[in-house]
C-alpha cells in the first residue's frame, strides 16, 4: 500500500509539474516571428554544436536559425549567448558568437556569458550580471517554457520564441528528459538554487 501511494504521488508531482510549466507559459511563446513583440534583448541558450560523431547537432542549427531570423526581423537589437565553458576544449558561447556572425550578426550585437550551465542560470544571469527584467528566450518549445516559468518565479517578464523542434529518436529522449527536469525546478526554486557565477554587472548598450 504504501508503495502505491509512492507511486501514485510521483506520477501526481510530475504531471503537476509540466502542466503547471505549460500553464504559465501559455500566452508568452511565438512560433511567427511576425507577432512576437520586440524585446531589446534576446537569451540564446547554448547546447553543444557537435555531436559525438562530429556532425551538427539539429539542436543547435535551429537555435542559431532561430535567432538569426528574430535579429534580421527586428524583433531584438541584441543577443546574449549563454553556455558551458567549463574546459578549454568546450565553448559553447563562442561556438554561437562564431556561428550568428557567419550569418551576418555583427560582433559588437552579441554579448558572451561564459556561466550558463543551466536553463537557471542563464535566466537569473539575464537580470543579475547584463540588467534585464524583460527580454526574449530562443529556444525550442519546451525549453521557452521552462525558462518563462522560472522567469515569472523571478519577478522576470520573459516571451519566448520558439526554434525548430527535434523529431524522431533525438527528440525523444529529450523530450523525456524535459519532463523530469520540469520537476527539477520546482526543487530549485523550493530550496533557493542560485547560479554557481554571478560576478561584475555588464552593460548591454
Amino acid at each position: 500500500m504504501v508503495l502505491l501511494f509512492i507511486i501514485i504521488g510521483s506520477i501526481f508531482v510530475v504531471w503537476f509539474a509540466n502542466f503547471r510549466i505549460d500553464y504559465a507559459a501559455r500566452d508568452r511563446v511565438y512560433d511567427n516571428v511576425d507577432t512576437i513583440p520586440y524585446r531589446k534583448v534576446g537569451l540564446l541558450l547554448g547546447t553543444s554544436k557537435k555531436l559525438r560523431r562530429n556532425t551538427m547537432n539539429p539542436y543547435f542549427k535551429y537555435r542559431i536559425d532561430a535567432a538569426v531570423e528574430l535579429f534580421n526581423a527586428g524583433k531584438v537589437s541584441y543577443i546574449v549567448v549563454s553556455g558551458d565553458n567549463s574546459r578549454v576544449s568546450y565553448n559553447e558561447p563562442k561556438d554561437m558568437q562564431e556561428s550568428l556572425m557567419e550569418r551576418g550578426i555583427p560582433k559588437d550585437k552579441i554579448y558572451l556569458d561564459y556561466a550558463g550551465f543551466r536553463t537557471l542560470d542563464s535566466v537569473v544571469r539575464m537580470n543579475k550580471i547584463f540588467g534585464q527584467d524583460s527580454f526574449t528566450v530562443i529556444f525550442q518549445p519546451f525549453h521557452n517554457k521552462r525558462a518563462i516559468f522560472l522567469g515569472k518565479a523571478k519577478g522576470l517578464a520573459i516571451i519566448g520564441y520558439n526554434a525548430n523542434d527535434v523529431v524522431g529518436e533525438k527528440g525523444l529522449k529529450t523530450n523525456i528528459r524535459e519532463v523530469f527536469a520540469r520537476v527539477k525546478v520546482f526543487l530549485d526554486l523550493i530550496f533557493g538554487k542560485e547560479p554557481k557565477f554571478l560576478g561584475e554587472s555588464i552593460e548591454i548598450k
